[in-house]
């Protein structure tokens, strides 16, 4: 079972939140608005408010009762995170049109084609140090360990062809059936064979908010029915951008040393997400768009947001690597021997 412990404050937001969630949800603990004006896609307090709002629907977190899930007070705090964030994903797209093609499919491969965000798995695969891999592991942790959860909430929301295509993508996710073959037991495994710890939110503490904010963009697009198409656009580009920066972390960890106990997790989405390419983009991303004409722009608008968002996350760990500093919060968690 999932258990998620919470993470030490990081300022008014969290420390509010963290406050309240230690009371029954029936003795109406404040959780006030907010009027925000910075940067909340980096923000570390409001990402991780956030962040551990949308974990109500994914895990347990000690000592919090768990009907804060649905709590009137929890829904209009998460609410104005909600909004913040989306102005921040717009501010973000704004200067990344979509292109103009007839079919979806076809903008969604132009997107892909003509995205040139920092080369993160190309510098990791070619002079990545371990400790540099350990930290991208640690970073990736906060939705691998999840991975596909998020984007199954648009499973009951979508019919036809289109929820077949996602059903069959997912259906890999989860290892057509077999834990062993799940993709986020693969990364625990991959996590165990690195000499971290695998546990479920073991490094959210140093997670900066970017991090959080790519884990938060799935469940914000997951867990609103208005942002379905959003949703299927971010798992479309999620897949067809996969197979070749995971061929390149493999190819990492085999030149650092590592064995096919840690590198499954990579090799596995290789081969997968390389059938999945084609069916996310067309069976999936522009079938849903033939079917309800009118989500087009969303999905794309979610393609997007995921490649700015991932480009802005890659470029701060490229520039901390280049600079020989960690990109984390703090200092480089200690690992046992690998």
């Amino acid at each position: 079972m999932r258990c998620l412990a919470l993470p030490a404050p990081r300022g008014s937001l969290t420390d509010m939140l963290f406050s309240a969630l230690a009371e029954a949800p029936e003795s109406d603990p404040p959780l006030s608005g907010m009027l925000y004006a910075g940067d909340p896609l980096a923000d570390d307090d409001l990402q991780l408010a956030l962040y551990v709002c949308y974990e109500l629907h994914y895990s347990q977190i000690t000592g919090v009762d768990e009907r804060w899930e649905w709590a009137p007070s929890l829904l209009r705090f998460r609410a104005d995170l909600e909004r913040e964030t989306e102005r921040g994903l717009a501010d973000l797209v704004a200067g990344s049109p979509a292109p103009e093609c007839p079919r979806v499919g076809q903008a969604l491969q132009r997107l892909v084609s003509e995205d040139d965000g920092p080369p993160l798995s190309r510098y990791l695969e070619t002079r990545g140090t371990r400790e540099q891999m350990l930290e991208h592991v640690m970073h990736r942790s906060a939705y691998q360990l999840k991975e596909a959860d998020p984007h199954s909430w648009a499973i009951p929301r979508l019919s036809g062809s289109p929820k077949a295509a996602l059903v069959e993508i997912q259906a890999d996710e989860y290892g057509n059936g077999a834990t062993e073959r799940m993709h986020s037991f693969l990364f625990a495994r991959t996590m165990d064979g690195l000499g971290l710890d695998p546990a479920y939110g073991a490094y959210v503490d140093r997670l900066p908010g970017l991090t959080l904010a790519t884990v938060n963009l799935i469940s914000l697009f997951g867990l609103h029915r208005r942002l379905r198409g959003a949703l299927v656009g971010h798992l479309a580009v999620f897949e067809m951008t996969s197979s070749i920066p995971n061929r390149r972390y493999g190819n990492a960890l085999r030149r650092l040393g590592y064995g096919a106990d840690v590198t499954a997790f990579y090799d596995e989405h290789v081969e997968a997400d390389a059938v999945h390419e084609s069916i996310a983009a067309w069976d999936l991303a522009d079938g849903l768009a033939q079917l309800e004409p009118a989500l087009a722009e969303s999905i794309l608008f979610g393609a997007r947001a995921l490649l700015a968002l991932e480009g802005r996350w890659a470029g701060h760990l490229l520039g901390a690597f280049r600079e020989g500093r960690s990109s984390l919060l703090g200092s480089l968690p200690a690992v046992s021997a690998a």
